[in-house]
């Protein structure tokens, strides 16, 4: 399986997350310039967590409108699968490959911890390791992850079901105290309609090995490498 990586200006998770995916699949990653308007062979491409340009104008307007990303898009459009983690997630947004608008927190800070995550949705590329209603642990770091979408296409994900991850307390209850960002329906991840494209705020890179004090995160990309490869 061959996996790819874009990098922008402030990318700073590109490779955390390029170290699990050698982990999962036993070959180096290729990490994809955002200033590139040609994509190689890939079978999985990921838009990872970072500061893209400064987060200026809103987290990922500007890096949806790098070279690189068109051809992301298409590729995306076309059938390659793509995992957008953090601010990935807020540029696949701005490029339209997923829907609603992550809004700045509801406590208006920075947030920064382990949180806890139902799995809703079991299926391949990203989720086929897990059981629905398994709770994982997986950390955050945002200061825009507060998911908004209006009330017809919040609907429309509930009931197509596209929500792929919720936050929930250890003991996998919702609530106040388990949403760490004001996130409607506590929604901390959504998939388009065939799966293929996966848009999360937590980082399952961050807990991809044992080492780094849990491995919950790995699942995801080992779940990957077995669909795809």
């Amino acid at each position: 399986m061959k996996a790819g990586v874009i990098v922008f200006p402030a990318s700073n998770c590109d490779r955390d997350v390029a170290v699990a995916l050698e982990q999962s699949t036993g070959r180096p990653t290729t990490m994809v310039w955002h200033g590139e308007t040609q994509l190689p062979a890939l079978d999985l491409i990921v838009v990872p967590g970072g500061f893209s340009y400064g987060d200026y104008l809103r987290c990922g307007a500007i890096a949806a409108h790098s070279p690189i990303m068109r051809e992301v898009v298409a590729r995306a459009r076309a059938g390659t699968p793509v995992l957008a983690i953090c601010n990935g997630f807020q540029i696949v947004q701005e490029a339209g490959l997923l829907p609603g608008a992550l809004l700045r927190n509801a406590s208006q800070r920075f947030v920064c911890r382990d949180v806890h995550l139902k799995v809703e949705r079991s299926t391949a590329p990203f989720t086929s390791r897990y059981n629905a209603g398994t709770v994982i642990r997986i950390p955050v770091a945002h200061h825009d992850g507060n998911f908004y979408a209006d009330d017809e296409t919040l609907a429309e994900l509930q009931g197509e079901g596209r929500v792929v991850f919720r936050y929930v307390t250890a003991e996998g209850a919702r609530g106040p105290a388990a949403n760490p960002n004001g996130s409607l329906d506590d929604i901390a991840g959504i998939c388009d309609p065939s799966g293929r494209i996966l848009g999360m705020m937590p980082h399952p890179e961050r807990l991809a090995d044992a080492m780094l004090g849990g491995a919950d995160g790995r699942a995801m990309f080992d779940a990957a490498v077995e669909h795809l490869s």
